[in-house]
């Protein structure tokens, strides 16, 4: 009974964290997801196109285009290492880079709304189970 309170918690959660992602990318042009890749090249800028795709734990294709719409908004450019290598690496552009802040504010301002009222030592334990939910989940994978 209460596993399956709990999975439905997370469900909407979930649901509500990408309606409000999705409503205020749409503000800066982007769609969900976008922002992850794009959080990763404002870590490490000109990482490959592979390199990207493990850290964000999609399949090539998705990725491939979803940095195919990032390329064609001038956010990213792709450049092969030399002119006979299938190695791409993705470089953010100045528009790209202009949009690191106002993405770190987004998250900031969901962080502060779903985590208000609850004190600091219930969310040590909240960051405990959730991450040993994370790693179970992991083991299948």
């Amino acid at each position: 009974m209460v596993e399956s309170q709990i999975r439905k918690l997370i469900q909407t959660i979930s649901i509500q964290t990408r309606k409000s992602y999705s409503f205020e990318l749409r503000k800066l042009g982007l769609y969900i997801g976008q922002e992850l890749a794009l959080s990763y090249l404002f870590k490490k800028d000109g990482i490959t196109q592979s390199e990207l795709k493990e850290m964000i734990g999609s399949e090539a294709s998705t990725v491939s285009n979803m940095l195919k719409k990032l390329e064609g908004d001038s956010i990213i450019v792709r450049r092969h290492e030399d002119p006979d290598s299938r190695i791409s690496r993705v470089y953010l552009t100045d528009k790209g880079r202009q949009l690191e802040q106002p993405i770190k504010d987004m998250w900031k301002k969901h962080e502060d709304k779903m985590l208000e009222g609850i004190p600091p030592e219930e969310l040590m334990l909240l960051r405990r189970i959730l991450k040993e939910m994370s790693d179970n989940l992991s083991v299948e994978n």
